[in-house]
């Protein structure tokens, strides 16, 4: 699990991103540079770390499924992800 410090950052980042989106656009679509360098810098999408939905986790983040690989294989192997088995020859 990942630290809870961790998991607060990540989140208000997120709400900071969503807040200054429209502005952001906008901004970008003027050619206001000079505003736009004015923003917070955690507003930026780029900013944001993708974690695991269950476990916070961000190294081996399987974007297709929003898991870690840790996450994905222990649900997998319990039959919770549809159209996810495991494979055998």
């Amino acid at each position: 699990m990942a630290k809870k410090s961790q998991l607060a950052r990540l989140a208000k980042k997120e709400r900071l991103v969503r807040k200054y989106a429209a502005k952001r656009a906008a901004l970008k679509a003027g050619g206001d540079w000079e505003a736009l360098q004015k923003l917070p810098r955690n507003s930026s999408p780029v900013r944001l770390k993708s974690r695991c939905a269950i476990s916070g986790r961000s190294r081996g983040y399987m974007r297709a499924f929003g898991l870690s690989r840790i996450e994905f294989r222990r649900l997998a192997r319990e039959g919770k992800i549809p159209g996810v088995k495991k494979a055998s020859w």
